[in-house]
């Protein structure tokens, strides 16, 4: 099953997210459909806040990248209740996008290297460490637990000039490439 894609400004992005355990109802279909819709909207990375639930969950795939540069490793991985020990190694810029901000990309200057604890879907125990480009996505997917969405990390400047495209999106005043989700309409003051 496609779950629709939450939109910038429903009031779940915004949410710390929750812990599950491993009698969460359907999770390995969740998994799977979270996995079915990340790849029919050209993700990633998925977030479960954004498809509406929130839970301390999260899927990434880097295959796309490592498609494009051999020296990029792909990494598949399911993370559950996961929890940055550490953000190290360099700054790096990269051009971020989020399918909760369609159409839009900005540079986030985040570390090149991640240690977070997290179980996978079979709830086995995890403490690993990854780099480059799986670092930057497993940061980005973790933000979104956190109830931060990458616009928040980009430069003032940048903010500025994006003003305009999150209150489209917002208001829904937008044509997505999928189904989205839309916070209630505010009323105006």
């Amino acid at each position: 099953m496609v779950y629709p894609i939450v939109a910038y400004g429903h009031p779940v992005l915004k949410k710390k997210a929750e812990e599950i355990d491993q009698d969460y109802p359907d999770l390995g279909q969740l998994i799977d459909d979270m996995y079915e819709t990340m790849y029919e909207t050209v993700g990633v990375g998925l977030a479960a806040p954004q498809i509406n639930k929130s839970i301390r969950l999260f899927i990434i795939d880097t295959g796309p990248f490592a498609e494009d540069d051999p020296e990029v490793k792909a990494e598949k991985k399911v993370f559950i209740n996961p929890k940055i020990i550490e953000q190290k190694g360099e700054d790096e810029d990269f051009k971020e996008s989020c399918l909760s901000l369609p159409r839009l990309e900005e540079y986030v200057n985040r570390k090149n290297k991640v240690r977070i604890q997290y179980y996978d879907e079979n709830f086995k125990f995890h403490d690993e460490e990854f780099d480059k480009i799986a670092a930057r996505v497993i940061q980005h997917e973790y933000d979104h637990l956190e109830g931060i969405l990458y616009v928040e990390r980009v430069s003032n400047l940048a903010k500025t000039l994006l003003r305009g495209k999150l209150r489209d999106i917002e208001k829904g005043k937008i044509d997505p490439p999928y189904k989205m989700i839309f916070g209630p309409k505010k009323k105006n003051r």
